[in-house]
């Protein structure tokens, strides 16, 4: 399965894709990474043209099956809540008309998941996808390894939410068979 991992954001969206490898290791390999940015001078109507075919070109050319989107929870600007919601939006949008399973995580998910402190420092995010994407060196700029963190975030929560999912229908048959 293959994951892109989206961190939305109006000037710079970083993007990662990551899939599981297909051996017994069942480990994950990075396959795609990199940063949408746009004009800060040009209007926002333009800006967000831009983003929108720059994301809908990486899911046709990437062809995930997944996307992970950094969920806004908080933010203290106002105006860079607002350009990261449209961005977000974007790429939900996107990843719906493309037809991909879509979860969103917020940043202190992400950081519990891979480094297990909600709190963790971007460098620390960093160094933890390096180490386990086997990278040389972490990913650069943050964007690109918060994306790429997004990924392996939902690749590694993707078996669990699944189970919980399907849990959750068999309680509702098992209840209604007792009726």
């Amino acid at each position: 399965m293959f994951v892109l991992g989206i961190d939305p954001g109006l000037s710079r969206c970083g993007y990662g894709l990551v899939g599981r490898r297909g051996d017994r290791s069942g480990g994950m390999q990075a396959h795609a990474a990199g940063v949408i940015e746009t004009d800060p001078a040009a209007p926002l109507p333009d800006r967000l043209h831009t983003l929108q075919v720059e994301l809908r070109g990486l899911l046709v050319d990437l062809r995930p099956q997944a996307v992970a989107v950094e969920r806004v929870f908080f933010q203290v600007n106002a105006r860079t809540a607002m350009s990261v919601g449209q961005a977000s939006g974007l790429a939900l949008a996107a990843a719906a008309e493309h037809g991909c399973e879509v979860a969103q995580y917020t940043a202190n998910e992400v950081k519990q998941a891979l480094v297990g402190y909600g709190s963790a420092t971007k460098g620390q995010v960093q160094r933890m996808v390096a180490a386990l994407l086997g990278l040389p060196t972490a990913p650069r700029p943050p964007d690109v390894a918060d994306a790429i963190a997004l990924a392996v975030c939902h690749l590694t929560a993707q078996p669990l939410r699944r189970a919980m999912a399907n849990a959750g229908d068999e309680r509702a048959v098992g209840e209604g068979d007792r009726r």
